[in-house]
């Protein structure tokens, strides 16, 4: 039976098991089993008993009005204790309002609500007499284990707060690695000896391949992408009228869409930094301009050519990329090809050797009970696995960030802390409201990742 409780119900009834111990008692009652719930609670539950100003001093005094309960701290050594007739209609209760609300796993609140469901115990006359209102109580505790059904809506995915797909961003802050800037040097010198006045993406690309030694350049060549060849079949080009499809700008508008595809493509591999792999990318994404014509004219696979790019990247197992490619699972798990905050969550606890996933660990959140949690709050989706995943506005915004605050400490890399911390700065988030019902908030974060940073 155990093996369909989450982590969050086994550690109630092994609370109550050793409060049971405490007490010398023969065996494990129903009122062990509420104050056992008392001392798990968290999140919306821990709430619903603060909100009756419940301690655990007074639901113990109460308890020992109705039993001869006497806790006095002190462990006994003996074997696991049974559990009464009563305690075990309680569990079976609980199970059967797991599979009514469409559960396949006993939350924390199944038990909750079996408890003061239960007449037979003292618990509802303990609670009543503690002003709890059992009748509001259950009601809230009914919409948290609500039956899972397919939506095909995303909580997140139509906000009005949007970051623009063509949002103006400095030069400084696209060529801020070394690399890159390497990059911007030399296409500005190639620009200076041609007719134009704007920055292309041929001239990007052709500066991109007269690095000879790096690895991006040896990848290239293999795919017969080389100086040469390029700026062979660049000759060809009379016009550059597929440069331009607004107004002009630094960057002819293709550049300006590349340079912008780049960007957000650093951030889903996990860099704080835009390097030439990734403005590589940009141009394989976006599909425009004279550089992208060329590639076409040799004939390049863009799906071949970019998995070669990212297959260094990837041996290099950044925090964050981790963490986006979990989270993208966790999204095809549930019939989704959207990925929310949410999945962020699920991603920084599955990578879990972070910093990130760290702090949740000390936090006694688990994969398992945020799963279920996840789950009760989006449902189940019926979209094909192959379908391109596509992130929520909210979660781009995380993304960014993240980005932020590891360009503020210097960091080449988006660590999960970062994105952990990310995740804060949108209260009304779904990872949020669901972290707020496993039981934490948004101080117990900050001050966890301050803890393992300090230390």
């Amino acid at each position: 039976m155990f093996e369909k409780f989450t982590e969050k119900a086994i550690n109630v009834v092994s609370t109550s098991q050793k409060l049971a111990k405490e007490t010398g008692a023969k065996k494990v009652t129903p009122e062990l089993l509420l104050l056992g719930l008392f001392d798990e609670a968290k999140g919306i539950s821990l709430k619903i008993f603060k909100s009756y100003d419940i301690t655990h001093e007074k639901l113990l005094d109460e308890i020992k009005k109705y039993t001869d309960l006497q806790i006095n701290q002190t462990q006994i050594s003996q074997p696991t204790l049974p559990f009464d007739n009563e305690y075990k209609e309680i569990l079976k209760n609980a199970l059967d309002l797991a599979s009514k609300s469409g559960n396949s796993t006993i939350l924390y609140e199944h038990l909750f609500l079996s408890v003061i469901s239960n007449k037979k115990s003292n618990n509802v006359k303990i609670l009543e007499d503690l002003g709890f209102d059992i009748y509001k109580s259950k009601s809230l505790l009914e919409k948290l284990v609500q039956k899972k059904t397919k939506k095909l809506y995303h909580p997140e995915i139509d906000e009005n707060r949007e970051i623009a797909d063509d949002k103006i961003r400095e030069t400084d802050s696209i060529f801020d690695s070394e690399e890159s800037s390497k990059v911007f040097e030399r296409a500005v010198s190639k620009l200076s000896t041609s007719n134009y006045e704007i920055l292309g993406t041929e001239q990007i690309l052709s500066s991109i391949l007269e690095d000879r030694d790096s690895e991006l350049t040896h990848i290239l060549s293999q795919y017969g992408i080389t100086s040469e060849n390029f700026d062979e079949k660049l000759q060809n080009f009379q016009s550059r009228q597929a440069e331009y499809a607004e107004k002009q700008i630094i960057f002819t508008p293709n550049a300006f869409k590349v340079m912008n595809m780049a960007f957000e493509t650093a951030k889903e591999l996990g860099s704080s930094v835009v390097l030439p792999e990734h403005i590589v990318l940009g141009l394989l994404k976006t599909k425009h301009g004279i550089a992208y014509e060329i590639l076409k004219e040799l004939k390049i696979n863009d799906d071949d050519l970019a998995h070669s790019i990212i297959k260094p990247i990837e041996k290099q197992m950044p925090e964050t990329l981790t963490i986006l490619r979990l989270a993208k699972q966790e999204a095809r798990r549930l019939g989704r090809n959207i990925v929310g905050t949410e999945m962020f969550l699920l991603g920084i606890i599955g990578e879990g050797t972070g910093v990130g996933g760290q702090v949740l660990t000390e936090l006694e959140i688990n994969i398992k009970d945020a799963r279920t949690v996840v789950e009760n709050m989006i449902g189940f989706g019926n979209e094909y696995y192959d379908k391109e995943i596509v992130f929520t506005k909210r979660a781009k915004r995380v993304l960014e960030t993240a980005w932020e605050l590891a360009k503020k400490e210097n960091k080449k890399k988006i660590e999960s802390s970062h994105m952990l911390l990310a995740l804060t700065t949108e209260p009304d988030s779904l990872a949020m409201k669901a972290l707020e019902q496993l039981g934490v908030d948004a101080v117990e974060i900050k001050e966890g990742v301050k803890k393992f940073k300090e230390a």
